[in-house]
């Protein structure tokens, strides 16, 4: 592959990130353990799989970074034939997509808690939309009948979800949160959980102007910086919130590497579970990026005003 970021994650990089997974799993497992209830039973009818689900969670971070479009392509040729070494206790491909759905919880919080970026005090924030069929399509489409829905965006109407991404100015991910199409990209930024890491200034586009929402974030130390309609009146805006306004695209990037290169976004899903794996794995894959989208950023205090250059 010519892309930079489609390049294989050498065997050295795959043993790291196992190592990390596996030590995660067993931590989660044992937390699982203390906290569930478990009934007894005198037999057990099901045994264990023989594939961990560090192996299968590194099998997905492969798959979204290494330039193929279709897993099952990738899982027999790639690591059935060329990965056995690495992945010894291979099973099926069938079930390995019944496997996928357990690895969905401990996914998203090996993302949230080991694999997401920390806030430098500029964050970009924007939703991009998830299409799950064609706008042809909707009333027959079956997978996700009552759970995604109609939304719009700026290319059209949509059926689908919508991805809400916050990145500093290095392109690393800050937190993210999936919603119907249907949801206002306001929305979650009401919600404490999805801005709590997050601090100093917030730029967005058109679409979060509130001033509802602006105040109640300025309040938790956000300052919420976006572009003015043409309807409303002129503000004074500084230079330097100027400057982060033009440098806004870092996060469309970001968006267009998870769709063209991470693949977070297809419509051959065949059920909800293995939607979210596809996508979390995406998500992880490129946190794992050699090289992401980034702005340089210098603050110069000059007579005792702090100024902001961009490069």
């Amino acid at each position: 592959m010519k892309l930079k970021n489609f390049a294989m994650i050498t065997e050295d990089k795959v043993t790291e990130i196992f190592c990390i997974a596996d030590d995660f799993c067993k931590v989660f497992d044992a937390q699982m353990a203390k906290y569930t209830f478990k009934a007894e039973r005198k037999r057990k009818y099901h045994r264990e799989s023989r594939m961990s689900k560090a192996e299968i969670m590194v099998i997905m971070i492969l798959f979204h970074s290494s330039g193929y479009r279709c897993l099952k392509h990738f899982y027999l040729e790639k690591v059935c034939k060329h990965m056995r070494h690495l992945f010894p206790e291979v099973v099926s491909y069938n079930r390995f997509v019944e496997l996928e759905r357990e690895i969905a919880i401990p996914l998203i919080v090996f993302i949230k808690k080991v694999l997401l970026g920390k806030c430098t005090g500029i964050s970009f924030v924007d939703s991009t939309p998830l299409h799950v069929c064609r706008n042809q399509r909707i009333h027959i489409h079956k997978t996700f009948k009552g759970i995604a829905q109609r939304g719009k965006c700026s290319m059209g109407w949509f059926f689908g979800f919508k991805l809400h991404l916050i990145c500093n100015e290095k392109g690393e991910l800050l937190n993210f949160m999936i919603t119907p199409g249907d949801v206002d990209d306001r929305k979650p930024l009401e919600y404490k959980a999805f801005v709590e890491f997050i601090y100093g200034k917030l730029v967005g586009d058109k679409g979060y102007i509130g001033k509802r929402l602006f105040e109640r974030l300025f309040v938790d130390g956000i300052q919420l910086i976006t572009k003015l309609k043409r309807n409303m009146k002129g503000a004074l805006m500084s230079v330097s919130d100027k400057l982060l306004l033009r440098k806004r695209a870092i996060i469309e990037t970001v968006n267009d590497e998870l769709k063209n290169i991470a693949q977070v976004e297809h419509s051959r899903h065949r059920s909800f579970d293995n939607f979210v794996v596809n996508l979390l794995g995406g998500i992880a894959a490129y946190c794992y990026f050699p090289k992401k989208p980034s702005i340089r950023v210098q603050t110069v205090d000059i007579s005792n005003d702090r100024q902001l250059t961009l490069f």
